[in-house]
């Protein structure tokens, strides 16, 4: 199996998120994420194998004009016995009237092996470099689309740029909730659609409570302002705040699953989700 793959440059996040709605809506792709390109940090992490040499400076200079690109990264699987001719031709049709960046397109034909271990090519590097085995303060959540907007000008925009600290890949993209489980203990937004934003931030010994503190501050923004935010792999320090995340219903589903799986409590005691006194 082969595997066409594409990145495509926005300026605008509205257009950005508009192209990524509809490609999920109409289920054409196999693999489709977002992410931000940026200056900040010691690492440039849009510097990569896939943006030739050649166009680096003039990636940079947009980022430079605009202060964030917004990637949009997907993919489509085909059989060897498939032409690219006409698997290039599905792709030009499907991405027909998109409001990316003209001029900053950029693709591979890579074996479905390839692309399945592209994460691990980068590994491998961090670690030639020294920068895998080190603390990494990730952030990991779960906007409602209906606050998107409200998330970049506020997050993208706002705190990441005042900190300036920025290392590691910052992932966008949205889901359809019909493609989640409602059995399932992860918690997500009430709406059909909502975006995954991934902090993946990697750091020093002596620096991750800079990125803990920019994590707070981002939790702080959406508590202040409304956003209905959701976190994967979540933190909390009381029952309440665990019974907010999960909700009603799926708290209530969970207490149940507690009672009868761990009655004695002892798994997870670090977490803080039950009080052992008042479990209700």
């Amino acid at each position: 199996m082969q595997v066409k793959w594409i990145r495509l440059l926005y300026s605008d996040f509205s257009a950005f998120t508009r192209d990524q709605e509809r490609l999920i809506s109409i289920k054409a792709l196999d693999y489709l994420e977002g992410n931000l390109l940026m200056h900040q940090g010691p690492i440039n992490n849009w510097r990569s194998s896939f943006f030739p040499l050649s166009d680096h400076l003039r990636i940079a200079t947009l980022i430079t004009k605009h202060k964030i690109l917004y990637c949009l990264e997907l993919s489509k699987y085909y059989y060897h016995h498939q032409s690219q001719e006409n698997v290039n031709k599905e792709i030009e049709e499907l991405l027909e009237g998109m409001g990316n960046i003209p001029g900053f397109y950029y693709e591979k034909h890579v074996s479905y092996v390839e692309f399945l271990n592209r994460v691990r090519s980068g590994e491998l590097w961090l670690q030639s470099q020294g920068l895998w085995e080190v603390p990494h303060p990730w952030l990991n959540l779960f906007i409602p689309k209906s606050q998107i907007m409200q998330f970049n000008s506020g997050v993208f925009r706002g705190i990441i740029f005042k900190r300036n600290i920025t290392t590691g890949p910052v992932l966008v993209y949205p889901m359809n909730r019909s493609k989640w489980d409602d059995k399932m203990s992860a918690s997500i937004p009430d709406e059909d659609v909502f975006y995954t934003v991934g902090f993946l931030h990697s750091t020093g010994f002596d620096k991750w409570n800079e990125f803990d503190a920019e994590n707070k501050e981002i939790l702080k923004f959406c508590s202040d302002n409304g956003i209905k935010v959701k976190q994967y792999l979540a933190q909390h320090s009381t029952q309440e705040e665990w019974k907010n995340h999960f909700g009603d219903n799926k708290w209530k589903v969970f207490v149940e699953r507690k009672n009868q799986f761990d009655p004695r409590m002892i798994l997870s005691p670090g977490q803080k989700i039950f009080n052992n006194n008042n479990l209700q």
